[in-house]
């Protein structure tokens, strides 16, 4: 069996400190949404998991998972300290109205066969770019929209990349 190749899955650039103007409850809940939403970090990396164990029969397939995966880990911790520094508890959870509702894996759709598989993965990291980038918008907190601009950086690089491994393995 080949070894995997080697590849990038984060952006050269350094992470900015994590840090808060002060307390804020409105992006404090934008934060949370973004750890345990339907579309978060959370949910990519459980997906990014389950497709790197239906893909392990193609080594390079398979690390790119588990490398993207671990990205998507740094920016949901990311994401949990700002939540936290915001003022809220940093639960696998998002807002739905008045009250909180926990993350659960039905938010990800589970595929078996790779171009569906690379469909929803590249349509999932182009919403949390669209996503990030509404928030960098009407988020005041240059700390926040400071580390919102270099997250973003890693999410269209995974998009680069799974484009890639569309396009050489979906031949």
């Amino acid at each position: 069996m080949d070894e995997p190749k080697i590849i990038a899955t984060a952006s050269d650039l350094p992470y900015p400190p994590v840090a808060v103007d002060g307390k804020n409850p409105a992006y404090a809940k934008a934060m949370l949404d973004n750890v345990g939403g339907a579309n978060s970090e959370m949910s990519a990396i459980s997906l990014y998991v389950y497709n790197n164990l239906r893909s392990g029969h193609t080594p390079d397939i398979a690390q790119t998972f588990h490398k993207v995966s671990i990205v998507e880990m740094h920016h949901l911790e990311i994401f949990g300290k700002l939540a936290y520094m915001l003022g809220e508890d940093p639960r696998m959870w998002t807002q739905h109205g008045c009250k909180k509702a926990y993350w659960t894996p039905g938010y990800n759709q589970y595929p078996v066969h790779f171009p569906e598989m690379m469909r929803g993965v590249i349509a999932g990291e182009n919403a949390a770019i669209k996503k990030y980038q509404y928030q960098a918008s009407y988020i005041k907190d240059p700390n926040i929209t400071a580390l919102l601009e270099r997250i973003i950086l890693d999410e269209q690089l995974h998009v680069q990349i799974f484009e890639k491994m569309a396009r050489e393995y979906c031949q």
